[in-house]
C-alpha cells in the first residue's frame, strides 16, 4: 500500500504538464486511437496546458501584482489572508485523502459509467484536488479522516452529476462536442447562474438588454473589442496602483495580450482532445451498449471565450470595491485574482454570453463567495494545518473561491448530521443521477416516439 501511495505521489509530482499528456495518451489507446495519433494528441494537450499556464502566470504576475499594490493602500482592516486557489492542488495532493482519491475516483467513475449513472469519464486528474479539498474540510469539521475519505468520494459523485446536468448547454455554447467540464469550482457557478438568468428574464428593462462580445464590437467599434477592453482595464488598474507611465503601458499591453493569446491556447488544447472524444463515442457505441461517454476536462478550455475573459477582468476591480464596502467582510482578494475566470466561466453560457447579465450575475456570485469565504476561514485554516502547510503568523487564511456552495453544504452536513449527513447527500446525488441519466432520457425517447407516431 505504501508503495502504491508513493507511486501516486511521484506521478502527481511530475506536474500536470507531464502527467496530463500521459493520461490522454493512455485513455486514447484504451478507446482505440492509433498509437501515433494518440501520442500526438497527448503531446498537443500538454502543449496547450503549458500555454494556458504561461498566460495565467502572465496575468497573475502583472495584473495580480498591480492589484496587490492597490490593496496595500486600502486593506488595513481586511485581516483574513486570501492565499488563492492555486495552492489547492499542492495542498490536497500532499495528504492521504488527496492521493487515495485518485484510484478511488477512477474505479468508481468506470463503475458508475457501466451502471449508466453518469456519462462523464473524468480524466482531469489535477482537478481531483477540489473533491479532495472537500474531504479535508469534512475531516477538519469531524476530526475523523475516514469521514474525510467518504466526503471526497461523495464530492466526486456530485462532480459527475453537475457535469452531466450542464454538459449539453456548455458543449453547445462553447462548441465542444463530446466534452464535459468536470471542474467543480466552475460547475458550482453554473448551478446558480441558471436560476439567476430565470429571474433576470422577468425583470422589465433588464430582460431587453443584450450585449455580447459581437454586439459590443458593432456598437462601440474597436472599444468593444475584447483586446482593447483588456488594454483599457490594464491601464485603469495601473493608474489606480500609481504605476509610472512605463508600468501602466506594460500592464495594459500584458492584459491585452492575455485576451488575445488565451483563445489560441484553448484551441490547441481542443485540437488534442477531439480525436479522443470522437474515439470515446465509438468505443461506447461498440462496448457500452450505445451509452454516451463524455470526456471530463478542465474549465481551462472555456476561459478563452471573449465574454468569460472580459467579465473576469472587470470582476477584479469590482471584487476589490466589494471587499471594501461590504459590511462584515474581512477578506481582501489577493491570491484569487488570477483565477476568477475559472470560478465564473460556466456561468456565461446560462447568460447566453450577455455581458450585462454576466456582470450582474457574477457580481452577485462574488458577494456570496466573499461572505462564505469569511465564514469558512477557520475551517480552511485548519485544513492547511492538517496538511502541514505553514501559515506562519498570518492568523486566518482563506481563498475567495473556497466560498462555494458545495463547501458550505459539506460543512453543514457534517456539522449537524455527522457521517449521516454525507450519506444523505450521497443518496440525493444518486437519485438525481438516476433521473438525469435514466428517467429523463427515457421520457425524451417516449416523447419523440409519440411525435413520430402522430406525424405518421
Amino acid at each position: 500500500m505504501d508503495a502504491i501511495m508513493q507511486g501516486l505521489q511521484w506521478f502527481i509530482g511530475l506536474g500536470s504538464n507531464v502527467f496530463l499528456p500521459i493520461i490522454i495518451l493512455v485513455i486514447a489507446l484504451i478507446f482505440g486511437v492509433k498509437p501515433g495519433k494518440a501520442f500526438i494528441s497527448g503531446i498537443t494537450v500538454g502543449i496547450g496546458s503549458i500555454g494556458l499556464g504561461l498566460v495565467i502566470d502572465l496575468l497573475s504576475s502583472t495584473l495580480g501584482q498591480a492589484i496587490q499594490t492597490m490593496g496595500e493602500s486600502y486593506g488595513v482592516a481586511l485581516n483574513i489572508l486570501d492565499v488563492g486557489c492555486g495552492v489547492g492542488g499542492p495542498l490536497a495532493f500532499s495528504t492521504t485523502i488527496g492521493i487515495l482519491l485518485i484510484p478511488l475516483s477512477l474505479v468508481f467513475n468506470f463503475l458508475f459509467i457501466g451502471l449508466g449513472l453518469t456519462k462523464t469519464l473524468n480524466v482531469d486528474i489535477w482537478n481531483f484536488w477540489f473533491p479532495g479539498f472537500l474531504g479535508l474540510v469534512a475531516w477538519s469539521v469531524s476530526g475523523n479522516i475516514f469521514v474525510g475519505i467518504i466526503a471526497s468520494v461523495v464530492a466526486v459523485m456530485l462532480q459527475w452529476l453537475l457535469a452531466d446536468i450542464f454538459q449539453d448547454k456548455i458543449s453547445r455554447f462553447f462548441g465542444f462536442p463530446g466534452i464535459a467540464i468536470s471542474h467543480m469550482m466552475a460547475l458550482s457557478g453554473a448551478a446558480l447562474a441558471a436560476p439567476m438568468n430565470w429571474i433576470m428574464d422577468r425583470i422589465p428593462g433588464l430582460n431587453k438588454l443584450n450585449a455580447d462580445a459581437e454586439t459590443l464590437t458593432k456598437r462601440f467599434g474597436i472599444f468593444g473589442d475584447t483586446v482593447v477592453m483588456g488594454l483599457i482595464i490594464g491601464a485603469v488598474v495601473g493608474v489606480a496602483a500609481r504605476y509610472d507611465a512605463a508600468g501602466i503601458g506594460t500592464l495594459a499591453m500584458s492584459t491585452a495580450a492575455v485576451m488575445k493569446i488565451m483563445p489560441k491556447m484553448v484551441a490547441m488544447f481542443m485540437e488534442g482532445l477531439m480525436p479522443v472524444a470522437e474515439a470515446a463515442k465509438e468505443f461506447a457505441s461498440r462496448h457500452l451498449g450505445g451509452k454516451t461517454v463524455n470526456i471530463g476536462m478542465d474549465a481551462a478550455l472555456t476561459v478563452g471565450h471573449p465574454t468569460v475573459m472580459s467579465t473576469a477582468l472587470i470582476l477584479v476591480p469590482v471584487s476589490l470595491i466589494l471587499a471594501l464596502v461590504l459590511p462584515g467582510n474581512r477578506v481582501l482578494p489577493f491570491g484569487e485574482l488570477a483565477f476568477y475566470a475559472f470560478g465564473i466561466c460556466l456561468m456565461i453560457p446560462f447568460f447566453n454570453g450577455n455581458m450585462v447579465r454576466s456582470l450582474i450575475g457574477c457580481t452577485v456570485y462574488m458577494i456570496l463567495c466573499l461572505y462564505l469565504s469569511n465564514w469558512l476561514a477557520p475551517v480552511v485554516t485548519e485544513v492547511f494545518q492538517l496538511a502541514h502547510f505553514d501559515v506562519g503568523s498570518t492568523g486566518l487564511v482563506t481563498f475567495v473561491l473556497s466560498g462555494l456552495w458545495p463547501v458550505a453544504l459539506f460543512v453543514l452536513a457534517v456539522t449537524y448530521l455527522g457521517p449521516w449527513g454525507l450519506l444523505v447527500v450521497a443518496a440525493v446525488v444518486v437519485v438525481l443521477m438516476i433521473y438525469v441519466n435514466k428517467v429523463r432520457p427515457a421520457k425524451g425517447t417516449d416523447s419523440s416516439q409519440r411525435v413520430q407516431e402522430a406525424q405518421g
